[in-house]
């Protein structure tokens, strides 16, 4: 976690998933409550976007973890996702993938298909996480 409080708020940040693309945090935690940035399938290391809707969705969901994690949680301690979309058409290969990534009772979630996405990705998913 880092150091940096203000009003309570503690930015969360790790080299494993992609860096903020603008001024935000990947993540920031204020008490037992983490809210996860949106993210992309961006290669961590590299920031190269995945090629098609199923590589990126792994890689989505490794960044999220990669998040969670940095904030001293992992996936299933995730309550709330938003799933962001180009293509709805993607809808069922999404779901199947984020079934792999969580156990149940999976998250609350909602989603939306969108005009479009920073790097023309796929797709982008932030969430809530609780810490217990």
């Amino acid at each position: 976690m880092s150091d940096t409080k203000a009003a309570g708020k503690k930015a969360i940040h790790t080299a494993q998933a992609p860096a903020a693309l603008g001024p935000y945090s990947q993540a920031v935690a204020v008490g037992q409550t983490v809210y996860l940035s949106g993210q992309l399938g961006l290669d961590p290391a590299s920031g190269v976007l995945a090629t098609g809707a199923e590589a990126q969705a792994h890689q989505v969901f490794r960044n999220l973890r990669a998040v969670a994690q940095a904030a001293g949680g992992e996936l299933d301690d995730i309550v709330k996702l938003t799933i962001l979309m180009a293509d709805l058409n993607d809808f069922a290969l999404v779901n199947e993938i984020m079934a792999s990534y969580f156990t149940k009772p999976y998250p609350a979630r909602a989603t939306y298909q969108v005009a479009a996405l920073p790097k023309a990705a796929a797709l982008e998913v932030e969430a809530v996480l609780f810490l217990r």
